[in-house]
């Protein structure tokens, strides 16, 4: 966690000078208007007032990447920090109010999803939704947005597929594929946790990837050399043991980990685990666990990996290991993602859209698309004849 935050804390602040820059860039047009006598102008103007709500992870990166863009484009923002670790955005808050930014622009809330989330959702005040978290709840926010129409998006996190074909530099594939799905102990949003290996490299790749598994220190998070810190609540690791026994139960074979690690009578910690599973449909292989667990399969030929990297509800991330750029284009391609890492895996920019496709969500975070979201179009006609208007009762 330590490491984890730090390295955020370094890349976190670049978000803000990215969309401070972006502040008095976003330019509106002139139209050419099949009308001589008129012209016509388009602006982006705030849209007024954003509800973020933030889950318990990467929190200050989550926000940054709403609450830059909202701040940038002159919109005034609400913030709910999750119930399970507000501290984090109190003490952003604290840092806010020593910007001198106006009290009222910035506004920091914490509580449970009923009442304070339904009641920011809903309310008549607020013009958009900006949401990390699961399904589950952005059903709600959906249908309580439609009692005040706001605008939504919604980053859902996944159950990202990763194929590591058969030319692939192993030290570099196992070494994303390690920081994918074992980094922050496997509870981030595009966690690498479907793995897919070509069938002529299977057995010393995955032997490779047990070993490099079976290394990882696990230990307090506040700890320098801690690789894997612990998980962030009971239920989450019940949720995680649960799906890794009905795994079990239909054949998936364990080749480490599966069982929780008790380093002391604090923290809810959970070793690396690899399972392999004869197909994607085993519960481990088909849920989001939030967790390091990684579900390993086999494939053949490119057509086969695709069809089952994309046969999952969630779109978020995907990765591609391979030498030959033309597989990774076309692998990349047909994959229904809203990310796809080719040789690499887990890297975020402030220049760079991040969001999802079908159960991950709609909406981008960060780049210039983001921008979108906070503001709204506005266009304007000038008459520009000193004469009267025509026939008042025509159109034209």
């Amino acid at each position: 966690l330590y490491k984890e935050t730090k390295t955020q804390a370094n890349y976190i602040a670049e978000y803000y000078d990215y969309y401070a820059g972006l502040a008095d860039k976003v330019e509106g047009t002139v139209l050419p208007i099949d009308k001589s006598n008129m012209q016509v102008i388009t602006t982006r103007v705030p849209i007024g007032v954003v509800a973020a709500i933030i889950p318990w992870n990467s929190q200050m990166l989550l926000t940054a990447v709403k609450l830059a863009p909202a701040l940038a484009m002159g919109n005034t923002i609400v913030i709910k920090s999750s119930e399970l670790a507000p501290a984090t955005l109190f003490e952003l808050a604290k840092l806010i109010e020593k910007t001198g930014i106006p009290k009222g622009v910035v506004n920091i809330i914490s509580g449970f999803g009923d009442p304070c989330g339904k009641t920011l959702t809903s309310h008549n005040f607020v013009e958009r939704v900006a949401f990390t978290g699961g399904p589950e709840t952005a059903r709600h926010i959906i249908r309580n947005s439609a009692d005040n129409l706001s605008q939504v998006s919604l980053e859902l996190g996944g159950k990202s597929p990763v194929a590591v074909f058969e030319d692939a530099e192993q030290t570099n594939a196992l070494n994303g594929i390690t920081a994918g799905i074992f980094g922050a102990s496997g509870q981030s949003c595009i966690a690498g946790s479907r793995l897919y290996i070509q069938n002529s490299i299977y057995e010393d790749f995955l032997k490779k990837l047990v070993d490099r598994a079976n290394k990882i220190k696990l230990g307090p998070p506040m700890e320098t050399d801690t690789q894997m810190g612990p998980l962030n609540s009971l239920k989450q690791l019940e949720i995680i043991e649960k799906n890794i026994k009905l795994t079990l139960d239909q054949g998936g074979k364990l080749k480490c980990g599966g069982k929780r690690h008790t380093l002391s009578n604090k923290g809810y910690y959970f070793p690396p685990t690899i399972i392999e599973c004869e197909n994607h449909n085993l519960p481990t292989a088909e849920n989001e666990l939030f967790g390091p667990v990684l579900s390993v399969m086999k494939f053949e030929k490119e057509d086969e990996v695709i069809e089952k990297m994309n046969d999952n509800q969630y779109g978020l991330s995907s990765g591609v290991y391979t030498k030959d750029i033309n597989r990774g284009l076309r692998v990349s391609s047909a994959i229904r993602a809203g990310i796809t890492f080719v040789n690499t895996y887990r890297l975020i920019s402030p220049s760079a859209p991040f969001g999802g496709m079908k159960d991950s969500g709609y909406g981008k975070e960060a780049g210039i698309e983001s921008i979108k979201d906070y503001t709204r179009i506005k266009t304007t006609w000038f008459n520009t004849s000193d004469k009267p208007m025509d026939d008042p009762f025509t159109m034209g």
